[in-house]
């Protein structure tokens, strides 16, 4: 594994990670040259404070660029993340947010979408192809997340996909300390609901 990634070779680290297209969406593997739009849209209160203390805040104005160059893109060649950028089909000419996967105990997967396109689906929609690559691509068990009990959209997201609380441990944000739910969900309830969901 090398320490940084060689900018001038961005597609070496995406090429075993799929492209997903929804309804609405595309999916593609996250590049370094992403960050730019990431810089404009994420670094915002309503979005960083129930995300890990891992995140700087304040937002330095290289922290997009930072992140996908010495931490994103070395993971994912190394097999531990999988990142992708969310496009909406039609524009804007530039990603909307972020979902990934990442082996950490307790907190398999990530996400954030920026202000505009809040209130839409527009996650619950992105998640579900990584959702399902996780449990029947990555052949995983289970999928756990830890939600802050105040992240009431990113708590619906895993809510709809099956997921159950678990545990109730005590975690740090970006807006502070506070008890984080633990929510898991198995290979076998997601392949039951989403047979369900395709016989209706």
């Amino acid at each position: 594994m090398m320490d940084r990634i060689d900018e001038t070779d961005p597609f070496k680290v995406v090429a075993m990670i799929p492209t997903f297209e929804t309804p609405r969406l595309i999916l593609r593997p996250t590049r370094l040259e992403d960050a730019d739009a990431t810089q404009a849209l994420f670094p915002h209160w309503e979005i960083v404070r129930f995300l890990s203390d891992r995140v700087p805040w304040p937002y330095p104005a290289d922290g997009a660029h930072t992140y996908y160059r010495d931490v994103a893109l070395p993971a994912m060649e190394a097999g531990n993340l999988w990142s992708w950028t969310i496009w909406l089909k039609g524009g804007p000419d530039h990603h909307i947010g972020s979902v990934e996967l990442r082996d950490l105990n307790g907190d398999n997967r990530g996400f954030w979408l920026g202000l505009p396109w809040h209130g839409r689906g527009i996650m619950t929609e992105a998640c579900e192809p990584v959702t399902d690559y996780w449990f029947n691509t990555l052949g995983r068990e289970t999928l756990r997340v830890a939600k802050a009990p105040d992240n009431t959209a990113s708590r619906r997201v895993t809510e709809k996909q099956g997921a159950r609380v678990i545990a109730i441990e005590e975690r740090s944000y970006v807006g502070g300390v506070c008890a984080a739910e633990i929510w898991e969900l198995t290979r076998e309830d997601w392949n039951a609901l989403r047979a369900a969901t395709r016989s209706v």
